[in-house]
């Protein structure tokens, strides 16, 4: 494929809107580690599986196939600075973040429309990406009905 060619990819796929997420796990040390991502999808009801991809040249991509567990929070349309944040080279991402261990341990960030607590199902190779499938054990939801962040033609909240 040419840069031509990915460019001509690269805009038809950002004119699919997406919800926007921040995945977290442990790294090595034992310290929380998130980034980014919109690359999220529901899979299976029985049992409950979502998928998400992490491109293979990522400085955690190691603890994320490592990991025993990672968290999935599905943003609210206020967290457009947590979004920015996690997809950053900050060094420490959790840095004043207001989060908390949950029922299995994974970093739970507050104000999140839901989080997710998975489990690792299966990995797929997909390209430059690998493609994560997690069985979800654990959910908390948001006790209002927030906005949800919205990913658009390279702009965070563009609707």
């Amino acid at each position: 494929m040419t840069v031509t060619q990915d460019k001509t990819f690269k805009t038809a796929m950002s004119r699919f809107l997406t919800g926007v997420t921040i995945v977290s796990c442990y790294d090595k040390t034992g310290t929380p580690y998130g980034l980014t991502v919109n690359s999220f999808a529901s899979v299976s009801l029985r049992p409950q599986l979502v998928l998400w991809s992490l491109i293979k040249d990522s400085t955690k991509y190691q603890d994320f196939c490592e990991a025993e567990g990672y968290s999935i929070a599905l943003l609210a349309q206020d967290q457009s600075e947590l979004c920015m944040r996690f997809a950053s080279n900050h060094e420490d991402r959790f840095e004043g973040v207001s989060w908390e261990k949950g029922q299995h341990g994974l970093p739970v960030i507050q104000g999140a429309l839901s989080v997710l607590e998975c489990h690792p199902y299966a990995q797929y190779d997909g390209g430059d990406h690998t493609i994560f499938v997690g069985e979800v054990k654990a959910i908390h939801n948001a006790e209002e009905d927030l906005a949800p962040l919205s990913y658009f033609a390279g702009k965070v909240n563009a609707l």
